[in-house]
């Protein structure tokens, strides 16, 4: 159960939440796989109202509007999947802050649907699961990007490394020495456009070797075998159909290879970078290159290097 008691519940009216930003698909896991990253996030405030309804009345800390439209906002369309499905007889109120850039692959959307739910699950004289909590935020990510995946939002609830299914939340253990450096080039690249460029005809052969590297990824995190990771830490599905669109994109990558990384890719939809290494040392040594690279391509940027266990989703 969350931290909120039942009998805690009927007494709070507002709650505030915390949801980290995440990098998404981590290569070999298109729309399943993802890990949380601690030092930037959304927050938001959920009030319990007497009203029926879902209702929006602040965002702070955007670049561009968001819609107020609960319906047509993440954090509102869960909000109201959760009003429906319990039949709660009250309704929700939400003020919601942005820490996380506007569509830059860092899990934006998703945060600000987890921060919602989470808070609203301490108003609830039941509260539920993180799983449970789960079902109701792929309704706020489809308003996003236009379809049901959790990549973003497993880790984002449980913290760490997770596989996301449509119905399941699976923990991935990884070393604790193992850091991640995630780089945000002072650019936006749009969810749906980036899901656009995957569109065409795939080779079997392609799919083979996405299973593959999939595959040697999780058997190295959960053995603790960097060498495997190494072999599979890489997108043969994904990322050469969407690197066109990330300026800078091919240098950010080798020189973070070129540190060390076990492996580099487009963090979720991009153009964010993110790259493993064996421990915090090499991810702070690595960050200035990659940021100098995209210098290079005229993008300034933002650098955040976390531990791959960092924590999910928490009250404030």
């Amino acid at each position: 159960m969350e931290g909120a008691s039942a009998a805690a519940g009927k007494d709070l009216r507002e709650v505030r939440a915390f949801a980290p930003a995440s990098v998404a698909n981590v290569a070999v896991g298109f729309d399943l796989l993802g890990y949380a990253v601690q030092g930037v996030g959304d927050t938001v405030t959920v009030r319990r109202i007497d009203a029926p309804q879902v209702r929006i009345v602040a965002i702070r800390g955007a670049a561009v509007d968001l819609p107020m439209d609960a319906a047509s906002n993440t954090a509102g369309a869960a909000l109201i999947a959760l009003r429906q499905a319990l039949a709660l007889p009250f309704g929700f109120e939400i003020e919601i802050d942005k820490g996380i850039p506007l569509s830059s692959g860092m899990g934006g959307s998703a945060a600000s649907c987890v921060a919602a739910l989470v808070a609203a699950n301490a108003l609830l004289d039941v509260p539920l699961s993180r799983e449970q909590l789960y079902l109701y935020s792929l309704e706020g990510e489809a308003v996003a990007s236009g379809s049901r995946h959790g990549d973003n939002l497993g880790p984002m609830f449980l913290g760490g490394l997770v596989l996301s299914t449509l119905d399941r939340l699976v923990p991935v253990p990884v070393p604790a020495a193992w850091h991640s450096l995630l780089v945000h080039p002072d650019a936006q690249l749009e969810t749906r456009r980036a899901r656009a460029a995957l569109q065409g005809a795939y080779e079997l052969r392609e799919f083979v070797a996405q299973s593959t590297n999939l595959a040697l990824v999780l058997a190295g995190c959960h053995a603790g075998d960097a060498g495997m990771v190494r072999a599979g830490l890489a997108d043969v599905l994904v990322e050469p159909r969407r690197a066109p669109l990330i300026g800078g994109f091919d240098a950010a990558k080798q020189a973070a290879l070129g540190a060390g990384a076990m492996g580099a890719s487009i963090s979720g939809a991009g153009p964010s970078v993110f790259a493993w290494y064996e421990n915090r040392d090499a991810a702070l040594a690595a960050a200035p290159k990659v940021q100098v690279a995209f210098a290079a391509a005229g993008f300034e940027s933002q650098s955040w290097v976390t531990p791959l266990n960092s924590p999910g989703a928490s009250l404030l």
